[in-house]
């Protein structure tokens, strides 16, 4: 008797909760929105989180929403985000693009090896050995890493073993920043011009041993600046971004080349006082 009253009550308690719960759902639940699955298939399904979302689901829902607009993709190409804007009837929205930019300049035409490494391909198995075989502690060290975890194809490895970014195929997805040891990657509008390719922290020339294109911290470019746009810490030009720089006077002074001017056309512009880049093959290693 005993045991049949337990079942009873189990029972008659499930009941009650499994109906809660269907009443609850019924209450509560909302639809949603089927132009959530059209948009999510209009996208480009790269799920790289360069619009800031985790994925293309949840960036589609921020577009049906009108939190953002569909410029906000950067992977998908004009077509696309205007067909997801006529879809919805809302505007495309402007979206700067963010491109990958590399902060060395030091490849093996210019900077010295001070030991031959010969274990993995890789910048970081390479950086576990002693930060790897580059004279500049800082320097990039030229193996590839970046262009291989790259899923758009948008890096490629020049002659002197530095990486180059196509800023076309660019998504700002930030696997080229999560993989370098170097930490010489970083994400920046394309209207940033004014780009300090350099991280070396020494001062004074004779860090050109290592590397003839490194910054010596000889304050010229902060010096032509207008008042607080660039400032040195720890021996580098930092450039204050939230300032208008419009013109490439603070390049034109720097002796090698450290800061330069980048140009949708023409491309990375160095400063009239920059020493020439002649040399095209590798330089030989620092004497030990």
């Amino acid at each position: 008797m005993v045991v049949l009253t337990a079942v009873v009550a189990i029972g008659g308690l499930t009941f009650l909760l499994a109906t809660l719960l269907i009443l609850a759902n019924r209450k509560l639940y909302v639809e949603e929105d089927q132009r959530i699955d059209v948009v999510e298939e209009m996208l480009p399904h790269a799920n790289c989180g360069a619009c800031g979302y985790p994925g293309c689901r949840p960036f589609a829902e921020a577009v049906v929403g009108g939190v953002v607009g569909p410029g906000k993709c950067s992977v998908s190409n004009i077509a696309g985000r205007e067909a997801i804007a006529e879809y919805l009837g809302i505007e495309v929205g402007e979206q700067l693009k963010i491109v990958a930019r590399l902060a060395c300049a030091g490849g093996s035409n210019v900077a010295r090896n001070r030991a031959h490494y010969a274990g993995v391909s890789s910048c970081l198995a390479a950086a576990q050995v002693a930060g790897g075989g580059k004279s500049c502690a800082w320097g990039c060290l030229g193996y590839g890493d970046c262009e291989r975890v790259c899923d758009f194809n948008a890096i490629s490895m020049n002659s002197h073993g530095l990486p180059v970014v196509d800023n076309a195929a660019c998504t700002a997805c930030g696997d080229c920043v999560d993989i370098c040891p170097k930490d010489l990657f970083s994400l920046h509008p394309e209207d940033h011009r004014l780009w300090v390719a350099c991280r070396n922290l020494e001062q004074g020339d004779a860090v050109l041993a290592a590397c003839e294109v490194a910054c010596t911290a000889c304050e010229r470019c902060a010096q032509d600046a207008s008042a607080g746009l660039i400032t040195m810490r720890d021996h580098l030009p930092v450039v204050d971004y939230s300032r208008a720089h419009a013109t490439r006077v603070p390049i034109e002074r720097c002796p090698t080349g450290a800061i330069v001017w980048i140009d949708d056309r023409a491309g990375v512009l160095r400063g009239a006082a920059s020493k020439k880049i002649v040399r095209h093959s590798a330089l030989p290693e620092s004497p030990s």
